[in-house]
Parts: C-alpha cells; sequence; structure tokens
C-alpha cells in the first residue's frame, strides 16, 4: 500500500500506478457532478464547456448559497456543505464519461459495477472511496466554488471546486482489475460457506 498527492488533471502513468488499498490526495481541481447532470450531457445532448479530461469528479449535489462574485468566491457561490452521494446509480455513465469527456478518477462512496470496472481497465481510471457521512469534513478540503456549468439542474449543476489537500481517499478500485467491493463479497461468501459446514448444514 502507497499514498500518493496527485495535481489534477494527471496522466495515463498516474492512474495505472494506483492499486486497491493505496490512498490518494487530490490537490487543485475536482468537478462535481450528478445524476442529472450525466442524464442531461448523455441521454438528452447537452454539452459542457469544460474540459474534463485528466481529471476527477464526484458524485455529489452541493449545498451551496448564492454570493456576490469576489475573489473568495468567483462563481457566485459559497459551499455550504459537499456531501457524497451513492455512486451505484450513475454505472452506466462511467464509460461514456471516460471516454468522451477524459475523466479518469471518480470520487463516490458505495463503490460501483462490473461495467465500471471494465472501463477502468479499458480507459485507465480508479474509484476513490470516502466514507459516507463525512460531508461536513469534505466541505473543509473545498477552498472555494470556481465555477459552475448546467446550473439551470442546481444544485445537480456540473461544479467545479477549487481544492486543497482533499484526503486522504481510499483506492477501491484501479485499472487492473482491483475492487474492494469484490474482495468483501468474496470473503462474506467464503466465510458463509465455512459457517454453514461448521453447522452440518449439506447445500
Amino acid at each position: 500500500m502507497a499514498h500518493y498527492e496527485l495535481t489534477l488533471p494527471v496522466d495515463d502513468d498516474h492512474v495505472r500506478r494506483l492499486r486497491v488499498n493505496d490512498t490518494v490526495t487530490l490537490q487543485r481541481t475536482l468537478y462535481g457532478i450528478r445524476d442529472a447532470t450525466l442524464i442531461h450531457i448523455f441521454d438528452r445532448g447537452r454539452t459542457s464547456r469544460f474540459d474534463l479530461r485528466g481529471h476527477a469528479v464526484i458524485h455529489t449535489a452541493p449545498n451551496v448559497r448564492r454570493v456576490e462574485k469576489s475573489a473568495a468566491h468567483p462563481a457566485g457561490y459559497a459551499p455550504l456543505c459537499v456531501g457524497t452521494t451513492t455512486s451505484a446509480r450513475m454505472e452506466r455513465f462511467t464509460r461514456p464519461l471516460m471516454a468522451q469527456y477524459g475523466v479518469r478518477l471518480i470520487v463516490g462512496k458505495g463503490g460501483m459495477g462490473q461495467d465500471t470496472l471494465e472501463a477502468f481497465r479499458d480507459l485507465g481510471g480508479a474509484y476513490l472511496a470516502i466514507v459516507g457521512g463525512a460531508a461536513a469534513l469534505e466541505t473543509t478540503w473545498i477552498e472555494a466554488i470556481e465555477d459552475v456549468d448546467l446550473d439551470d439542474l442546481n444544485p445537480e449543476s456540473l461544479w467545479k471546486f477549487r481544492i486543497r489537500d482533499f484526503g486522504p481517499l481510499l483506492v477501491a478500485m484501479d485499472s487492473h482489475g482491483g475492487s474492494v467491493y469484490r474482495q468483501v463479497q468474496d470473503d462474506a461468501a467464503a466465510r458463509r460457506e465455512r459457517a454453514l459446514a461448521d453447522l452440518g448444514v449439506r447445500r
């Protein structure tokens, strides 16, 4: 296990170096994205002016407050609570998000499935997990909301966050077929079989 500090955007070498159970701290830029954002982009044909190549996205619909634009709040929003939502609902968007927009890292909670794992393998990506309920802590890692696109979808807009020391995050899925979630499932299945055998249960 190793720890990496990644300043975004990153290249393929950085991403493929990551292995399950490594930890990562992100610097500089993170994009917030959620169900409605992805549906409008990939199902309804909308586009974004943001260049996401080599970047990380976080599955979120943040609580924000409108404020006067300033150096501290260049987009006219102040972050109040930026929590992470469950990622599994967005499984079908991983490959197009990577292939068409160049995204390489996904930050979320709860893990994703086999299609995402295969997209990471083919295109070079990783899933960085946050423990659920850590929204207050996450918000302290965000210095400002720098910009926002598709803002008619608010709060499921496409957010550009300026971040500092965002992490550490756990590499829970990597580009080599590794998945913490699959390991947990396999371990649970093996323990169940041992427990049934100890009880003399025939299957």
